[in-house]
């Protein structure tokens, strides 16, 4: 009977990790499947819309199992899930597609994937919380490892739409970090599964206004492999890197703790930039696949650099520390 359980522990890690691969990857394919979209006519906001509405089909049964009937809870906490589904969904998203329809995928998730060194020099200048220096080590690694990934060194022109969307996807994943360190009586996936359906409707009330209207096309889209019917990448966005995405996410912060699990998803912009390779021939140069090691290694300095204990929440070691993959 020891070994048993022995056995049965040992392997919880392992699946853990298993799980949070697949969310890894799952997240890490949406930038390849929306720039293919976005190429073939659809515009930035018609797919996160609709990735958003999917991944709210799949994640809705998990989240009705998980609330138990506590409905109440939802508008307890209503200011939580509005501003989560308002900068966790709804900007993040819409920020890093509408980037992709500018620049290439690995350098527009790298701009997003500065939010926790953004986060650590806010609270800084606004709160006077003094950094770690192994933090301020890992800040400074990811600036440098994004001048490569940009080209700023090789004069390379800039997509300035691109970069500035970029950044309201940062600001998008900022704000997700912020509001993960807030305790909440709201079941994780009940909080994504409300967030999904109400960022989706905050985009189509914009989509309504005019400010980004609503495009779509019946052609196929275009990936380095072949042509494929414009359902297929949408399905794939919807199911793939929405519902199993965020489904895997959360399984895997319940089995590894948010801590771990946040670590192995950074290798979200490995697999993203991977995708972008084999789907899109996007392929990195030298110069930036540096650029891209240095971001990766600086993200991993700075989350080394913050106490993983929960106290901490609502400080920036607590708000890097309780950070998922959202993207």
């Amino acid at each position: 009977m020891g070994t048993m359980t022995h056995d049965a522990h040992a392997r919880v890690p392992r699946v853990g990790l298993l799980v949070a691969l697949v969310a890894a990857a799952s997240f890490g394919l949406s930038g390849a499947l929306a720039d293919g979209l976005l190429s073939a006519g659809w515009t930035p906001i018609t797919v996160v819309i609709l990735r958003l509405a999917i991944g709210a089909v799949c994640l809705t049964p998990f989240a009705v199992r998980d609330l138990r009937g506590r409905w109440r809870t939802l508008l307890q906490d209503w200011r939580l899930v509005l501003a989560y589904s308002a900068f966790g969904m709804a900007l993040a998203q819409l920020g890093y597609f509408s980037a992709v329809q500018h620049m290439p995928v690995g350098p527009a998730l790298l701009i997003e994937y500065t939010a926790p060194a953004a986060i650590v020099l806010w609270l800084w200048m606004r709160r006077g919380e003094r950094p770690t220096a192994v933090t301020a080590v890992g800040a400074v690694i990811v600036a440098v490892g994004l001048v490569l990934v940009l080209g700023l060194l090789a004069g390379t022109r800039l997509s300035l739409p691109g970069v500035l969307w970029a950044l309201l996807a940062m600001i998008g994943g900022a704000g997700f970090y912020l509001l993960a360190a807030h305790p909440s009586r709201v079941p994780p996936t009940a909080l994504t599964a409300a967030s999904l359906v109400l960022g989706s409707v905050m985009l189509l009330v914009i989509a309504a206004t005019g400010l980004l209207p609503l495009g779509a096309s019946a052609a196929p889209v275009a990936f380095a492999g072949g042509d494929v019917p414009w359902w297929v990448p949408i399905l794939a966005l919807g199911v793939i890197s929405g519902g199993i995405a965020y489904s895997a996410g959360i399984a895997a912060v319940r089995r590894l703790g948010s801590r771990l699990a946040s670590f192995v998803g950074i290798l979200e912009l490995v697999f993203a930039v991977g995708f972008a390779w084999i789907l899109l021939g996007q392929t990195p140069t030298i110069v930036q696949v540096i650029g891209g090691g240095l971001v990766l290694a600086g993200i991993i300095v700075l989350r080394l650099g913050e106490r993983p204990a929960v106290a901490t929440t609502g400080t920036a070691e607590g708000l890097v520390a309780e950070s998922v993959s959202r993207s």
